[in-house]
């Protein structure tokens, strides 16, 4: 009698479908870029409003004085960008990155990876930390994080009120260490870009001003210029007057200019990574493949090995 070689087969199928799913998941899940073009990462107040309180959390990025003075109902000021930082061999600006100090920052107020991160900042804000703070979940692993375009000016125009004080009190949540897994693939060092450098595949963009990319350093730098090769486009030229997002064919005309496309890779950088994170959010919503340069230009400049121009 033969051995039922179909009925093998379709038990062995069985066994790795689910697997097989289970890792395509796990892909999916660990890098945001592989769905984006799915993904809408700019909220507004209407669907904002549709999300259900226990599945939400609002971060309101500004400062804690403004903050204090009023901000969207429930949402919750967890520091500025450099609370979540430190400095390492004289560089400043270095994203933490422990799993035991991300656990610790954001478990009190109640985030886990379950729940939709809005964002909100100032849109004429120089700096626009929201897209740091993107940049910053997404690189700690988080994958349901948007901005709110147009911040409390928004909200308010669409008919929501304001609250005012602190934080309102927030059950911990059950975020551990086994949760936070980094996505190496939306951050770039000074390593990473060395090795690349004379890569026809690889675009760099200095986000900063024009006189920054040209030589001065107002923010302390021990040199002056950009990284090699680097092309500027100062980020808010993505950006309208009144701090709302361009739209797609306007976006797609600036990047046009320097020949960018889909099939390369681009890092962003600025002084410190804060500016360019937003640049990084821009490119996201594009869906391209993008990595915001922890350290920046701080980093870059303190090595005198590596070349500037």
């Amino acid at each position: 009698m033969k051995p039922d070689t179909t009925s093998a087969e379709h038990n062995l199928s069985r066994k790795i479908r689910p697997e097989l799913i289970k890792m395509i998941f796990l892909i999916l899940l660990l890098n945001p870029q592989l769905t984006s073009a799915e993904q809408n990462l700019i909220t507004t107040y209407k669907y904002l409003k549709s999300i259900p309180s226990a599945e939400l959390v609002i971060i309101d990025t500004r400062s804690k004085l403004k903050y204090l003075l009023g901000h969207i109902p429930n949402a919750l000021h967890i520091g500025n960008w450099e609370n979540y930082t430190h400095t390492v061999k004289g560089v400043r600006g270095l994203l933490k990155t422990e799993p035991d100090f991300i656990v610790n920052k954001l478990k009190p107020y109640g985030i886990d990876k379950n729940k939709t991160i809005v964002l909100y900042g100032e849109p004429t804000d120089p700096w626009r930390e929201d897209g740091r703070f993107f940049w910053m979940f997404e690189r700690f692993g988080f994958y349901k994080i948007l901005i709110l375009e147009g911040g409390v000016a928004s909200w308010q125009s669409s008919g929501g009120n304001l609250e005012f004080g602190s934080n309102r009190q927030t059950e911990s949540s059950s975020l551990t260490q086994k949760d936070i897994t980094l996505n190496h693939l939306v951050s770039a060092d000074q390593k990473w870009i060395s090795k690349r450098l004379k890569s026809k595949e690889l675009v760099i963009i200095d986000n900063r001003t024009r006189a920054e990319y040209d030589g001065k350093i107002p923010y302390g730098s021990p040199r002056g210029g950009h990284i090699p090769s680097a092309i500027h486009i100062h980020w808010p030229e993505f950006f309208s007057t009144n701090g709302y997002l361009k739209n797609k064919k306007e976006l797609s005309n600036i990047l046009s200019k320097y020949d960018i496309n889909h099939e390369k890779e681009i890092v962003v950088y600025c002084t410190g990574g804060i500016r360019s994170a937003m640049a990084y959010f821009v490119l996201r919503t594009l869906d391209y493949k993008v990595r915001n340069y922890d350290g920046s230009w701080w980093d870059w400049s303190q090595n005198l090995k590596l070349s500037v121009e």
